[in-house]
């Protein structure tokens, strides 16, 4: 009988119905999932046939997921991981540089005010033994300062190794679940879940790097950089390695067998902040620490062999330069005393303070810096710290702005793919009475059933 075929219809969509809400409601905590439903169709009558219909079917299993809204998803994620790494490291610089005991400005305004105040009696002992412990306390300025910006580029090549087998295990993992929403799909099985966790593996990747994502027909999605290096297409994935055969670790995208040069300062994400970081603030500002040191001591130096010590020598020079490493970038030569200090003019009389005024004036000598180009010695610093500093301001509020798109980005997802615990209440009392009210019509065809066979009892 039709009113049997409708009544069973109508009980088996409400029950796939209740097991899609019920679905739903046991994942309302599941991070990523994105809620289902089912698509009914009713089932029209059969041609030459003047009945209502034959029931109701269930067409497919609904994802309810917006891939646009996924996208600004996945781009948020790419520039919100890109600004929280870095500012860590420029909120350390900035503190470190601005510090009034440590920094830079306060070593070279000590020693320039040393050399000011021997001017008093350039013959004064306890004065040049001043000018020499300021020397010692400004090299070591210029080498603790220049040993925070090797340490953390040190920190930085750390956290780029350590985030590479990180992004070149999703990517596997993308490619594996792929394959597996290939072959489930075929065979007609539901792929929500397995889309899922794909849809999770690839928001944690665009953290790590800026990523773009196309959907293809067969179901998987194709992934590569943002700069255009490939690193999923169906079951292939590709990794990030580190190439060092040049003597300078290089980052590059293998795919294939098949390697492509990354200019990791514009990939996005974890990887281009400290690429953007290192390339754009540190090696410069580095740069210019040790340019600064290089040009300040060889004014000096020269400045000192041009004159006479009290003994009616040539001047000996008063910093050494070394090469950054374990010795820093600057120092005072072991065994320099302050007799050596060169403080007359070349044939003066001892007390001459002619090259002393020459020493005071390289303050305000200009000395070129790859930061912030021209300056004068006694401005270099706070140059130095007011560059680093709207750098990290810049980077806080881009910080800020994308922790905001990126909530924004999430309940923009949730909108239409998170689960709605009333609206889901509201479809688990929709189902039940439409289950009930399909078994009640069983009920009844059974009853015209047994009256009908009561007929011929």
């Amino acid at each position: 009988m039709t009113i049997l075929n409708n009544a069973l219809s109508g009980a088996s969509a409400a029950q796939a119905s209740l097991n899609a809400s019920s679905q739903n409601i046991a994942n309302l905590q599941t991070k990523g999932y994105t809620r289902q439903g089912v698509l009914l169709t009713a089932i029209t009558a059969g041609i030459g046939t003047q009945g209502a219909g034959s029931g109701v079917k269930l067409s497919a299993m609904i994802r309810f997921s917006d891939s646009y809204k996924s996208q600004q998803l996945w781009r948020a994620n790419a520039e919100l991981g890109q600004r929280t790494q870095v500012q860590p490291y420029l909120t350390q610089m900035e503190q470190v540089m601005g510090d009034d005991q440590s920094s830079l400005s306060n070593g070279v305004d000590n020693f320039f005010k040393a050399l000011n105040a021997v001017g008093e009696d350039p013959m004064s002992g306890p004065l040049r033994g001043q000018v020499v412990t300021a020397a010692h306390a400004m090299a070591e300025s210029f080498n603790s300062i220049y040993a925070v910006t090797r340490n953390q580029q040190i920190s930085v090549q750390q956290q780029r190794e350590s985030v590479l087998p990180k992004f070149n295990t999703l990517a596997k993992n993308i490619a594996s679940l792929n394959e597996r929403i290939i072959a489930a799909g075929a065979q007609g099985t539901n792929t929500s879940g397995l889309i899922d966790e794909r849809d999770v593996a690839i928001d944690q990747l665009s953290q790590l790097a800026a990523i773009e994502v196309l959907e293809q027909p067969d179901g998987s999605r194709t992934v590569s950089l943002k700069t255009g290096q490939p690193v999923v297409v169906g079951k292939l994935a590709g990794a990030l390695v580190i190439d060092s055969t040049s003597g300078s670790p290089v980052l590059q995208a293998s795919f294939a067998g098949t390697n492509y040069a990354v200019d990791d300062s514009r990939m996005g994400g974890q990887l281009g902040g400290l690429g953007n970081f290192e390339r754009n603030t540190l090696l410069p500002l580095q740069s210019s620490i040790k340019e600064m040191a290089e040009q300040l001591a060889t004014a000096v130096n020269t400045t000192l062999a041009a004159g006479s010590d009290p003994a009616g020598n040539p001047g000996q020079p008063l910093f050494a330069l070394n090469g950054g490493g374990a010795g820093g970038i600057l120092s005072v030569p072991p065994g320099f005393a302050a007799t050596d200090l060169a403080f007359a003019g070349a044939g003066l009389p001892p007390g001459d303070s002619t090259n002393l005024q020459a020493l005071v004036a390289i303050k305000q000598q200009a000395i070129t810096l790859t930061s912030v180009g021209s300056v004068t010695i006694g401005d270099a610093d706070t140059q130095l710290v007011g560059k680093l500093a709207i750098d990290s301001q810049q980077n806080q509020s881009l910080l800020n702005t994308a922790t905001t798109i990126r909530r924004q980005a999430e309940d923009d997802w949730a909108s239409t793919s998170g689960v709605n615990r009333d609206e889901e209440a509201m479809n688990l009392v929709e189902f039940q009475n439409m289950y009930q009210a399909n078994m009640k019509v069983l009920a009844v065809a059974n009853q015209l059933f047994d009256s009908t066979l009561s007929m011929f009892g």
